[in-house]
């Protein structure tokens, strides 16, 4: 096998979730894709549909496994299940947690608030990181030559993103550029990440709300050297 084997491995963000009472859904069972979500699958699958992807995976959530149905059906691949590739830990999940609703200003919540570079409200990034990572490289290994896209959610996304980049894992959450059904694409040469890439095929059915602050798509990949 050629150490030049060029491989992609596409890590893409669930789609949106039908959630009417606006909690912070975490790792809770039950929480499945809206129409919209569903549309956004569809989307994404025939975005994928021509290209040549041999492996396809999911978190075990429910909008994870979801949102990759279309896409291994569209390839004719079972779906693989990977817990590594699962949301990140929060004590928060199952509540109401944003700018407004009074969270920030309850005694109960700040030991959780101390360390934001941990950070100390749930997994640590580093430990992100490496099962991230970790799935990555399965996924390199099982679809070496070719291509294959692994469904997660937006921080464990973002994060080894930002740890290939060679970026700070502490981060403003309103800066991530990694929206619902979103690709940021993986491309391998041998067992080496010589490039990210970032697309999305969907961006015209996310709510504009779900948009702002994040950057405008370049249309470019991000190359390391050697």
């Amino acid at each position: 096998m050629s150490g030049r084997d060029i491989t992609v491995v596409h890590l893409m963000r669930h789609g949106e979730v039908a959630n009417p009472d606006g909690v912070l859904y975490g790792r809770l069972p039950g929480y499945h894709l809206s129409e919209l979500g569903r549309e956004m699958a569809d989307r994404v699958a025939g975005h994928l549909a021509d290209r040549d992807v041999t492996h396809v995976a999911a978190s075990p959530l429910e909008r994870a496994q979801q949102t990759a149905t279309p896409i291994a059906k569209a390839h004719g691949l079972d779906l693989a299940t990977d817990p590594r590739l699962i949301e990140a830990e929060n004590v928060f999940q199952g509540k109401t947690f944003g700018v407004g609703d009074g969270a920030l200003r309850s005694p109960g919540n700040w030991r959780h608030l101390v360390n934001p570079f941990r950070p100390s409200w749930g997994e640590p990034y580093v430990e992100q990181v490496i099962r991230m990572m970790g799935a990555l490289d399965a996924a390199k290994d099982a679809a070496r030559g070719h291509e294959a896209v692994l469904v997660s959610h937006q921080l464990p996304i973002w994060i080894v993103r930002s740890y290939v980049e060679k970026r700070r894992l502490w981060h403003d959450p309103r800066r991530r550029q990694c929206t619902l059904a979103s690709l940021t694409s993986f491309t391998y040469e041998g067992d080496r990440i010589v490039s990210v890439g970032y697309t999305e095929p969907a961006r015209d059915l996310v709510p504009p709300h779900l948009l702002a602050g994040a950057k405008p798509v370049k249309g470019k990949d991000k190359a390391f050297g050697a």
